[in-house]
């Protein structure tokens, strides 16, 4: 199983991703507004199991790599840290400013199956979360301990994670809108997400 230590380093940091704005978290507060949360559910069921398929095929190489080549594991450590790093840095950097999409008229008449395919394909499709997936969960294995019960939690904490912050997002309404709408206060969220994302990934990278 995950230490103590490495889980608390993880709840935080999968966090700090999920809530920052982005295209599932800006889709879940369009829609939130528009069509309300209980609609907005069919949504996120199709975006968890879109983020699902990408964790788990991104958990499934990485297990791969670790159990044929340790060595690749091992720089894929220093790289995932680097990489947590440069997001972080990325963040510090941003003008933080949130997209909103005005384009939500369809929503109002949209189907639960067309919203659930809505979710999904924003998951499916998104390159980044891609190339977070494979670059974050190295670090926070162990090749000491079993990797099956590992990886089974690291998914069932992203999974929680984005349903919470998607429900926040399409809870907020108007209010929250009006808030990331404001340069200063999306600007301080990414500070803070990028501030521990580079703590988090110096600590990975030499511990």
């Amino acid at each position: 199983m995950l230490s103590l230590s490495l889980i608390g380093a993880f709840i935080p940091t999968a966090f700090f991703v999920s809530i920052t704005p982005g295209m599932c978290m800006t889709l879940a507060l369009t829609l939130g507004m528009t069509i309300g949360l209980k609609r907005t559910l069919w949504m996120m069921m199709g975006e968890l199991v879109g983020v699902g398929i990408v964790v788990v095929a991104s958990a499934l190489g990485v297990a791969a790599v670790m159990l044929q080549y340790p060595a690749v594991f091992a720089v894929f450590k220093y790289i995932g840290g680097a990489y947590l790093a440069w997001l972080g840095v990325q963040l510090w950097r941003s003008r933080g400013r949130m997209a909103i999409s005005t384009e939500v008229e369809s929503a109002k008449t949209a189907t639960a199956a067309s919203l659930a395919m809505q979710g999904f394909v924003t998951a499916i499709a998104n390159p980044k979360g891609w190339a977070f997936m494979i670059s974050l969960l190295p670090p926070f294995i162990s090749l000491e301990h079993a990797i099956a019960p590992q990886l089974s939690v690291l998914v069932a904490i992203i999974l929680v994670t984005e349903l919470i912050c998607m429900t926040l997002y399409a809870t907020g309404g108007r209010s929250l809108r009006r808030f990331l709408e404001k340069s200063g206060n999306v600007r301080l969220l990414n500070r803070v997400a990028g501030t521990l994302m580079i703590g988090v990934g110096v600590w990975l990278a030499t511990g």
